[in-house]
């Protein structure tokens, strides 16, 4: 299983970005989705998750109410749509992928290679 992430950049406090995160190799819908997050001498944090039909969704407390993560089956990509950033948003994200929802959010099996963010005061 192959994950390929993009769709960061820099951006200004208040603005708005699209991550996405294509997977190959492996059959999607078999597969959690999450979104993780390292900032500059910080340990890597989850971000969200969502199972594999999208109709169950998880996120950490900074994002909730900003970040929506959501899932094309069709496409074999998952999105996280992030609204009103902040500078506390800059990272390096990345994507993972696991077969059980509940590592998916703790220890994921597979690992995109990350797409940074920053975020401008």
């Amino acid at each position: 299983v192959q994950l390929q992430a993009s769709g960061g950049g820099l951006v200004q406090t208040g603005d708005s970005l699209r991550l996405s995160c294509a997977l190959s190799g492996g059959t999607f819908r078999m597969y959690h989705m999450g979104w993780f997050r390292q900032a500059p001498g910080e340990e890597r944090e989850f971000v969200a998750a969502i199972n594999w039909n999208g109709d169950t969704t998880y996120y950490t407390d900074s994002a909730k109410g900003r970040f929506t993560i959501s899932r094309d089956n069709a496409k074999n990509t998952v999105y996280l749509q992030m609204n009103i950033l902040k500078p506390e948003d800059t990272a390096i994200y990345f994507c993972a992928a696991d077969a059980n929802i509940q590592d998916v959010r703790i220890r994921p099996d597979h690992w995109g290679q990350g797409t940074l963010v920053t975020v401008s005061s």
